[in-house]
């Protein structure tokens, strides 16, 4: 066999070695020249480039930028997420744009992906609050998780023969220090739960707001149509959801994941006051006649027009103002009610299944936040440990 390596004399009388070797088809036979300055160099660069052919390895040089990349990625993930999570895609790729995306993707080094991560905590941000300043950890994760991704479409497509990112993390000195800066209520305990449910009780939006309390997602409790109530027998379907697109435009579409999608006993409180509200539409639709607009939702205003999870979200925090209530996330409902749940001893998978969770470990750690007061039976179990209750008994044996 011919040796594929040639001895070529440039015009300047330089020696060089090249060789031409096949790299694979695609619609068409691809080549890659190859020049070395040495002989040696040439015999090693083949060889290596033989075996990676051979093993599915070889990387194919790639004038790809890092913002050609992330195009990719979106045009990959258009057909298989819901159009609010493309939305969140694309806002945390913005980052990666500005600061990464003039690089060529195989020019791109881990030192690079660990300088925009030290960038976006101390000066990315465009609004919400001052420009110039950092992200949160919490947003900044978001990013380079969104980073990650794209560059294990790259490793699939064999653009790149590594993901630069899989190892870069936020320093854990950024998240104490943003944990402690930016410190959030916690969601109401019993008695706050109880104080705002006495509250309420005249208000219009009971019914609704009751529904948040018992779990519900602000967007399933603004999708929940009379269809999916049934009454009698004090169950509701969750399965369609209205939530908002930057804060400005109502999407409606069914659960965010199949989990999502399910059957709940309605407890008597919830049943009475949907039974209410039912009632008062009936008696608005009577009295506005053909102006009511009968739209089939739970959560809507006077005319019968369904409302979306800002109207929703602002109404309960002037009820907690009017209150003299804690203002906290009207998503901390779910919160308070999974924490009461898993408090009083309801099972990890039912309490996940409630949620709408394929994982209860995740329904766990994210949502249920023991307060003192629920950990004063481990103090109770401690004193029986520790054989004391007046101080002066002696440890039991």
């Amino acid at each position: 066999m011919a040796d594929p390596i040639k001895k070529v004399t440039l015009k300047d009388g330089t020696v060089r070695y090249r060789f031409v070797i096949d790299v694979g088809r695609s619609g068409q036979r691809k080549q890659m020249t190859v020049t070395t300055d040495t002989s040696t160099e040439a015999k090693n660069e083949l060889a290596r480039l033989r075996h990676e052919r051979r093993t599915g390895q070889l990387i194919l040089p790639s004038k790809m930028t890092v913002s050609q990349l992330l195009d990719a990625y979106m045009k990959s993930k258009a057909d298989d997420l819901e159009e609010s999570t493309l939305t969140g895609y694309r806002n945390a790729l913005v980052h990666v744009h500005e600061y990464l995306g003039h690089l060529r993707l195989q020019e791109l080094q881990e030192e690079h992906v660990e300088s925009m991560v030290a960038w976006l905590l101390v000066a990315a941000r465009r609004r919400g609050g001052q420009a110039g300043t950092g992200l949160r950890t919490t947003t900044a994760d978001g990013v380079l998780g969104r980073l990650r991704a794209a560059l294990r479409l790259a490793v699939r497509r064999q653009l790149v023969a590594r993901n630069v990112a899989e190892y870069v993390t936020i320093p854990r000195k950024a998240r104490k220090a943003d944990k402690r800066n930016n410190q959030r209520e916690e969601p109401w305990v019993v008695t706050e739960v109880q104080q705002f449910v006495v509250g309420i009780r005249d208000d219009r939006s009971f019914a609704a707001l009751l529904l948040g309390l018992m779990g519900l997602r602000p967007a399933e409790v603004a999708g929940l149509r009379w269809e999916d109530i049934d009454l009698e027998a004090g169950t509701l379907v969750v399965a369609n959801t209205r939530t908002m697109i930057g804060n400005a435009r109502t999407l409606e579409k069914d659960t965010k994941t199949e989990a999502g999608e399910r059957t709940l006993p309605l407890p008597h409180p919830v049943t009475r006051a949907l039974m209410s509200a039912q009632l008062t539409q009936e008696v608005e639709q009577l009295s506005l006649g053909d102006y009511y607009q009968r739209s089939g939702y739970v959560w809507v205003d006077h005319l019968g027009l369904p409302m979306d999870t800002r109207q929703l979200r602002e109404h309960a925090y002037s009820l907690m103002a009017k209150l003299g209530l804690r203002k906290v996330r009207l998503y901390d409902a779910r919160h308070s009610c999974l924490t009461f749940l898993a408090m009083n001893g309801v099972p990890d998978t039912i309490l996940a299944a409630w949620a709408g969770h394929t994982n209860a470990n995740f329904t766990k750690r994210i949502y249920v936040h023991p307060t003192a007061t629920d950990m004063r039976v481990a103090s109770a179990h401690l004193e029986a440990l520790l054989g004391f209750d007046d101080g002066s008994a002696r440890p039991a044996v």
